[in-house]
């Protein structure tokens, strides 16, 4: 008959009709290897006995919060603010749709354009990028809360001087990476060493499809230096190079 029958299953004529082979050598060192290792690595030895392993219970979840709203408390524009928010929740969403902050633009939901950021504890964020969970304890103003009792803040009023907005959407998230940078700088009229290369590094993060980005960085120089437009830049842009008004054009005619 065949070497199987003689000797039975291949695993028996290893240990017992052939003796041991190297592949059965190494293939016991190594089970009696690993068993050992498993066995000092769960195990603890204590008065010449072994003690058996602690059981892993997971993570500790005490204060965890799942598919439910969980309690959020945080300071908006001035004003503490006691609500309720899923864990996935926006900050943008909250401010948005459940606190009825509507200055606070969604353009790109992304992080991409800077329309909706807000200052979280002074600085500057990206309110679509952070969950809402993120804010809680911290002050976050938005754009309308950089002026005191209903007033404009001196930015905000730089803006109008100088004609700084057109469509609105990214003017928001202008005016609060802008009050960041003045923040960082000193504050209004504290700055005026800044430079147009700065403001515009600072404002590198907002995206303005109308093109005013040279009427937002001089209305930020303004602020900086402590000055003040009596009249919006877009008349003096009409003047011609002499500073005299050019004639306008009569109907059935030319200028």
């Amino acid at each position: 008959m065949g070497r199987r029958e003689r000797g039975g299953s291949p695993s028996e004529g290893e240990g017992a009709g052939e003796g041991l082979t190297r592949r059965g050598l190494f293939r016991r060192l190594g089970v009696a290897g690993t068993a050992a290792a498993l066995v000092n690595s769960s195990c603890k030895v204590q008065d010449g006995e072994l003690e058996a392993p602690a059981v892993d219970l997971g993570p500790d979840t005490s204060g965890a919060f799942g598919l439910d709203a969980a309690p959020l408390n945080f300071t908006l524009d001035g004003k503490a603010v006691d609500t309720k928010a899923e864990a996935r929740t926006t900050l943008l969403e909250l401010l948005r749709l459940d606190l009825d902050a509507t200055g606070t633009k969604v353009v790109c939901d992304r992080g991409a354009c800077g329309a909706c950021m807000v200052l979280v504890d002074g600085v500057a964020r990206n309110s679509c990028m952070l969950l809402a969970h993120d804010v809680a304890g911290a002050e976050v103003t938005t754009v309308a809360g950089l002026g005191a009792s209903g007033e404009l803040s001196a930015l905000q009023q730089a803006f109008v001087d100088h004609d700084a907005l057109q469509c609105g959407f990214c003017t928001s998230g202008m005016l609060i990476s802008a009050s960041a940078l003045l923040r960082k700088g000193g504050g209004p009229g504290k700055a005026a060493g800044m430079t147009a290369a700065q403001v515009e590094d600072g404002l590198a993060g907002n995206l303005c499809r109308c093109g005013t980005y040279p009427h937002v960085v001089a209305a930020v120089l303004s602020v900086a230096k402590g000055e003040r437009v009596d009249r919006v830049p877009t008349e003096r842009i009409a003047l011609g190079e002499d500073g005299s008004k050019p004639a306008r054009a009569q109907k059935g005619g030319a200028a």
